[in-house]
């Protein structure tokens, strides 16, 4: 029952309630119990325990973490699930490693999504990108800032750090690495540099 290599997928224990090891006693709300219990899963009539936990398998059957389900920020009043535009980028840059994530933007409703994509080669080429993106991923889907990485930064668990990611966002002033942002007007990705930093934040720049 494991997705093919490079697809993401749930993590689920299965539950016996005689193995103490496997057992799950549930929360002190009822509702909060039935979220993390899905049935029929494995074999009709058992139960297993839903972690929450997003990982995707090499070919070598290595699982690596990947994310936490439900992760979704909103925005052109759609929900947006970062798992899914993960799998959909990371396929599409042939398995690279990609956190998506939402940042706030000055006087604009909801989060704008970011991407930040390892590129080891230093051959990241954004209109390419631009190009396949279009084709895999609806317009509300598509990140409007990227953030190209030699490495991406994870915890001894192989966990992205999506914290500091998020808290250093788009402003250029707090990292090395190349950050552009998504002009649609003219249909193309451009480097933030200190002066369409300032643009941005004080909302001169249509997104």
């Amino acid at each position: 029952m494991y997705p093919p290599p490079g697809e993401p997928g749930l993590l689920v224990g299965r539950i016996n309630q005689q193995d103490p090891l496997r057992r799950f006693d549930g929360y002190a709300s009822q509702d909060a119990t039935n979220k993390k219990i899905a049935h029929d899963v494995f074999k009709k009539g058992d139960s297993a325990y839903l972690s929450g936990d997003v990982l995707v398998m090499d070919e070598l059957g290595y699982m690596y973490f990947r994310d936490r389900s439900g992760d979704t920020f909103r925005w052109r009043g759609e929900n947006v699930s970062t798992t899914e535009v993960e799998g959909t980028l990371s396929t599409l840059l042939g398995q690279a490693d990609v956190a998506v994530y939402g940042v706030a933007v000055p006087g604009v409703e909801g989060k704008a999504g970011m991407a930040s994509i390892t590129d080891r080669t230093g051959q990241f080429d954004c209109a390419t990108f631009l190009r396949e993106a279009q084709k895999v991923l609806p317009p509300y889907a598509r990140p409007v800032f990227l953030r190209i990485s030699p490495q991406m930064d994870t915890t001894g668990t192989f966990k992205i750090l999506k914290t500091r990611l998020q808290r250093e966002g788009y402003n250029p002033r707090l990292t090395s690495d190349r950050i552009y942002f998504l002009n649609s007007r003219a249909g193309q990705y451009e480097r933030v540099n200190e002066e369409l930093y300032t643009t941005i934040v004080e909302g001169r720049m249509s997104l």
